[in-house]
């Protein structure tokens, strides 16, 4: 059982959340939801569409102009706030790696925090066991936060993923958060060159077996774009394909752009693998 803020879901239930960038210079939307309208509308929208987490980020995860501390919580803590008020039901992540941060989001209302960066901040564990939210524990091949990977090796990626964030989850349940409110995430580009993600796509099944919740982010990223040759704005299907395989193997969550598009996804290979019957059921029955 998977239990972020007031929702819970079964093993076999597909998650969908949905990026909402407060950043002004975002590497897929160029701060298309920098501002707040655009922003609650995306919100409305991802909603309607079938996502039940909002995942909001106030520092783009690549390089670029320095973000503090204080100017990330400005974007994000009255949007937190927001979303909170406008859409009750939902479940909001925040995409932090600073304790600071993650402890005025949820002061703010946040249910999840989404630390991208394999706890690079160990307090922001901390923060998720004293507010009882949420945490997604990713890894990210030791990198600094906002930095990208440069001739990284493994003798076995998928085995230190499973280290990394094996060990990150043990923490934050020793610290207090709850069990049922913990995922591991592999990390796609984080710490590690297209061959290192196309690894622990296929492997993603071992993951899955350590019965820790498993998310993905996978949405657009630079893996698919190389794999395929591919700029930013078409590798959508690429995504998705990655997202199928991904479904297939047991993963839960998946923090994407397109969100329709993904729920179908998600939905067809659930559907596949015996998990949901079809929507409606009319051929051969009249």
């Amino acid at each position: 059982m998977l239990r972020l803020g007031r929702r819970e879901f079964g093993p076999n239930e597909p998650v969908i959340m949905a990026i909402v960038n407060r950043t002004p210079d975002s590497f897929y939307d160029q701060g298309a939801t920098f501002r707040d309208e655009p922003a609650l509308a995306r919100v409305e929208q991802a909603v309607a569409e079938g996502a039940a987490i909002i995942d909001i980020g106030g520092v783009k995860a690549g390089p670029g102009e320095e973000v503090t501390a204080a100017e990330e919580a400005r974007r994000t803590v009255g949007f937190v706030a927001e979303v909170r008020r406008r859409f009750p039901d939902v479940i909001i992540s925040v995409d932090t790696w600073r304790a600071e941060v993650g402890q005025a989001v949820c002061e703010a209302g946040a249910d999840l925090l989404n630390d991208a960066w394999g706890g690079v901040d160990p307090g922001l564990a901390e923060v998720a066991a004293r507010y009882k939210v949420g945490l997604v524990c990713t890894h990210a091949g030791g990198a600094e936060p906002r930095t990208r990977p440069h001739r990284i090796e493994y003798d076995d990626v998928m085995a230190d993923i499973l280290r990394v964030t094996v060990g990150l989850a043990e923490r934050a349940l020793a610290l207090g958060v709850p069990r049922e409110s913990i995922m591991i995430d592999p990390g796609h580009d984080f710490g590690k060159n297209t061959r290192h993600s196309l690894e622990a796509t296929r492997r993603l099944d071992e993951m899955v077996a350590t019965g820790w919740p498993v998310l993905v982010s996978l949405s657009n990223k630079d893996f698919v774009g190389e794999t395929l040759d591919r700029p930013v704005k078409e590798r959508v299907v690429g995504t998705l394909a990655t997202t199928a395989v991904s479904a297939w193997l047991g993963a839960q969550v998946y923090r994407v752009h397109e969100v329709a598009e993904t729920r179908q996804v998600v939905d067809m290979v659930s559907a596949i693998a015996g998990h949901r019957g079809p929507a409606v059921a009319r051929r051969g029955l009249a």
